[in-house]
């Protein structure tokens, strides 16, 4: 899974559970960016990338969610 179809299923997944989530690129550095699901966050690489297995299971572990969720 890249980085951008995560961030597009992060937020519709916050869209229909009523959390709020928003990217800013700007609290990173390079080409990294934050993501904000509620009252968590995650750091992730550039969004054109592919992020590996243990990188995405460590994100979604940090945002309190499962890979099922976002399905």
């Amino acid at each position: 899974m890249k980085g951008s179809e995560l961030l597009r299923k992060l937020r519709h997944y916050a869209r229909v559970h009523g959390v709020p989530c928003h990217f800013v690129p700007e609290r990173g550095k390079g080409s990294h960016g934050t993501i904000y699901l509620g009252d968590r966050r995650t750091v992730i690489r550039n969004l054109k990338d592919e992020l590996k297995s243990g990188t995405l299971y460590a994100m979604l572990k940090q945002l309190g969610i499962k890979e099922s969720d976002l399905a």
